[in-house]
């Protein structure tokens, strides 16, 4: 699949880090560095600008090194480019640690994985079919 971008970073595309990754690494775009401080959110620039064909959407997901090393993660995790959206990809993220997280141009903030999804149309009825499941929710099959 070839998806048109611009960047107006002075950073790489984003990319595959491994032959078999799911997600492309987002890098911060920034003039000057900046620190989030312990539960302070931010929305970080990237500089990417994407045009995704109709029934994809874009998956903004936190670094699973940012988060077990620093704490660091995203609000709305996974956040959601729609096809339409032509504006600069941004990254919500947040400090969950109680250090300060400094961030500088070009740093390895987020990922990104391109996924196709499916619009629905609604049936609505009475009653939904029989499941062996039910109605058990939150915590109903216990830990163990």
């Amino acid at each position: 699949m070839t998806i048109r971008i611009i960047n107006k970073s002075t950073n790489s595309l984003p990319a595959y880090e491994t032959a078999h990754a799911a997600g492309m690494d987002l890098k911060a775009s920034l003039q000057t560095p900046l620190v989030l401080k312990p539960m302070q959110r931010q929305l970080i620039p990237t500089g990417i600008f994407i045009e995704l064909p109709t029934g994809f959407e874009a998956q903004i997901r936190p670094r699973s090194g940012l988060a077990f090393k620093h704490g660091i993660g995203i609000v709305n995790s996974p956040g959601t480019v729609d096809a339409d959206y032509r504006g600069e990809i941004k990254v919500l993220l947040i400090n969950f640690s109680e250090v300060d997280f400094p961030i500088q141009n070009g740093d390895r903030i987020a990922q990104m994985v391109i996924a196709r999804h499916e619009k629905v149309d609604w049936d609505e009825v009475e009653i939904l079919s029989e499941t062996l499941r039910g109605t058990g929710g939150y915590g109903h099959t216990g830990i163990q």
